[in-house]
């Protein structure tokens, strides 16, 4: 009889460590939506589990946030917490496996807030929608280096996201390019020359070296993939989108452009604007004078004006209250930029694609009243496929910036990509 009793507890005994083991975390990628009030954001963790080490990375398109590793990862039986920190704030997750619905159920703790969440886990064939390739082509002697995204059910069509201003790399459009990746579209970005894995110099370069660079990266995945230029758009946002009708003009078999943020001026009225915008409130009257000297400063730098020149009006203004809010670099270090110069205003006329211009209510850089000069511009070429769509409380980098029930993540206008999304769907029919 007690070998029985024994044989009986062993079995069961045997069963509850069956059903705890079956109960433990699971890695693997769980995605789901983040909401709280008038803020929504569409976010995953993906948990991976190596010689009993774990570890989680976190991705939202809308933050252009891919794989960011999380810090403190703490597993206990189906339950796992983690941190993110930003500059500003620490990001406390808590979250608990559930093996019934293969979900995460989580809360959030940030500041004095808490928000709760629940994550779906992806299957492998739901999460398994675009290939990655590492590529390079090249520009008269330079090497240039990017990436293509090819979706799993590619609906005939591509996008190449332009190069914009700085020294940024290919990292700046990549949540875009896996965004619409997923909804069947060929995209390809790049690093611009002198930035990533790409050689050259930014800095030192024309505006028509780096339309070249484009032109380049277009016909590369026009080659490598097999679409026709006809099926090919572009993209660009801030100086990229200046690129856009330039860029249409010299390249008429491109299929349309989609220009974000785009100045109606020189790129040196576009830089001169957002130092206004940032200096108005401390300067208050003497925003105008200011303002002159530092427009000799750009006009310098953009090898409009001699050095002798700037001098002197430095040494003129240099004893005025408002001198020290003028940015004045080492003009003995200065390198000559004469893409300051550059203005898309030549070339909207003589787009004949179609075209969309997205611009924000609350763009800090280029001035409100762009939109509207560029829609005066485009109409003496009777382009009948062009659209503008301005969103409220937008800033120059398409990041909602008005009242939002979660203040402590930056994301995109809930409009933006909505707003791209239906226009590529009348344009393309796909």
């Amino acid at each position: 009889m007690k070998n029985i009793i024994f044989y009986i507890f062993s079995f069961l005994f045997t069963l509850t460590l069956w059903a705890q083991e079956k109960s433990l975390l699971q890695p693997g990628t769980y995605s789901g939506v983040f909401e709280k009030g008038n803020f929504k954001d569409d976010i995953s963790f993906t948990l991976q589990k190596e010689n009993e080490i774990w570890t989680v990375s976190f991705t939202s398109l809308k933050q252009n946030a891919i794989g960011i590793p999380a810090r403190q990862v703490s597993v206990i039986k189906d339950s796992i917490s983690f941190i993110l920190q930003s500059d500003r704030y620490t990001y406390i997750f808590k979250n608990k496996w559930e093996s019934t619905s293969q979900r995460l159920k989580g809360t959030l703790f940030v500041d004095e807030e808490q928000v709760s969440y629940s994550l779906i886990q992806e299957t492998s064939v739901g999460s398994a929608s675009y290939n990655k390739e590492e590529v390079t082509f090249h520009n008269m002697d330079l090497k240039l280096s990017g990436t293509i995204y090819r979706p799993d059910n590619p609906n005939g069509n591509a996008l190449v996201f332009l190069t914009s201003s700085g020294g940024g790399d290919r990292s700046g459009s990549r949540a875009e390019a896996i965004y619409f990746a997923k909804k069947g579209i060929t995209t390809f970005h790049y690093d611009k020359r002198g930035t990533g894995q790409s050689e050259g110099n930014w800095q030192t370069a024309k505006m028509d070296d780096l339309v070249e660079d484009d032109i380049n990266a277009i016909t590369f995945l026009s080659n490598a993939t097999g679409i026709s230029l006809s099926e090919i758009g572009i993209k660009g946002s801030s100086q990229g989108a200046t690129k856009i009708p330039y860029l249409l003009f010299k390249m008429p078999s491109l299929a349309y452009g989609i220009a974000v943020s785009c100045p109606a001026s020189s790129l040196l009225e576009s830089d001169l604007n957002a130092w206004k915008n940032a200096n108005s409130d401390k300067l208050g009257d003497d925003l105008e004078a200011a303002a002159n000297l530092q427009r000799k400063v750009f006009q310098y730098i953009g090898g409009l004006i001699a050095k002798e020149e700037l001098e002197k009006a430095i040494s003129e203004n240099e004893s005025a209250s408002w001198f020290t809010a003028v940015w004045i670099p080492n003009l003995d270090e200065v390198v000559i930029d004469p893409k300051l110069s550059y203005s898309p205003m030549t070339y909207f006329d003589k787009v004949k694609q179609p075209l969309l211009l997205i611009q924000g209510s609350k763009d800090e850089i280029i001035p409100l009243e762009s939109h509207a000069i560029i829609s005066s511009a485009i109409k003496p070429s009777k382009n009948e496929d062009y659209q503008l769509v301005l969103l409220e409380n937008a800033n120059h980098s398409m990041y909602f910036v008005g009242e939002s029930d979660f203040p402590y993540w930056a994301a995109l206008h809930p409009e933006y990509l909505e707003a791209l999304v239906n226009w590529l769907e009348q344009i393309t029919g796909s």
